[in-house]
């Protein structure tokens, strides 16, 4: 992709799935990445792994942070400006979820997934947006977000309303910084192949039942949503801000009307 040759890029939960196709992404095009992770340490080192022998440009930096906890994000970007000189490109990647029915789950299971997906979100983004004022620098932030910003999820709340938050989220940030050049847009996955998903995608029946309600047929990689999040940081997307950008498969198309049922 045009234009991402030597950028400074942090992803967040880049030790499996979406994040980590996505950091080894940005190296192949020649960016210098910087791979966050909670808990996955070998999953971080195997990103890393996957990156060298890939023969990059650039080798990666990796970095342990909760970004549920403004101490670690601090951390986590005071390490990576010192080391790279600043930031060019953010991935909101890292999310959590938690199953159950809304009138009975806890409090606290609600407000976790808050604090990760969208209070992390923003606490991230409000460091590379300082950063790049700073430096005076045009930038760029994507969030990845969900088909569940606009469809609903019963027995997953908390995913479903800190997606529709992290829409806002994206628009409002590019609203308010267009005119310091910096970008901000979002991708929203539909069905795709990761450990988040490995309730129904390991098995045969489930996966099919999920499957018979995208238009394409099939479920999404990780590959395909970091080929979409590449093209949006690199200078062919130099126009577009504000917009989420749906990778699913038609998923968001209302494929049950499909079919004419009235007239």
């Amino acid at each position: 992709m045009k234009g991402l040759q030597d950028k400074r890029v942090l992803v967040t939960g880049a030790s499996s799935g979406i994040g980590q196709a996505i950091a080894i992404r940005f190296a192949e095009e020649g960016a210098r990445v910087v791979i966050n992770y909670r808990r996955g340490l070998d999953g971080a080192r195997a990103t890393e792994q996957t990156i060298l022998e890939g023969g990059a440009k650039h080798a990666p930096i990796v970095i342990q942070a909760d970004i549920a906890k403004a101490e670690d994000v601090n951390r986590m970007f005071d390490q990576s400006i010192a080391e790279l000189g600043g930031l060019d490109i953010l991935i909101n990647n890292a999310a959590v979820q938690v199953e159950g029915s809304a009138h009975e789950m806890a409090l606290e299971a609600f407000q976790e997934v808050i604090a990760t997906n969208l209070t992390g979100a923003f606490l991230c983004a409000q460091r590379t947006i300082s950063d790049l004022r700073k430096r005076d620098a045009p930038g760029v932030i994507i969030n990845v977000s969900s088909v569940h910003e606009l469809i609903p999820k019963p027995h997953y709340i908390a995913y479903a309303v800190s997606k529709g938050g992290m829409q806002n989220l994206t628009q409002t940030l590019a609203l308010e910084y267009a005119q310091h050049g910096i970008r901000v847009n979002g991708i929203g996955p539909g069905a795709t192949i990761t450990p988040m998903n490995r309730a129904w995608k390991d098995d045969p029946k489930r996966r099919a039942e999920v499957e018979s309600h995208i238009p394409l047929g099939r479920s999404g990689t990780p590959q395909e949503m970091a080929a979409a999040t590449a093209f949006l940081c690199s200078e062919e997307a130099s126009y577009i801000t504000g917009q989420t950008l749906f990778i699913d498969g038609g998923l968001t198309l209302y494929p049950e009307f499909g079919t004419p049922w009235s007239t």
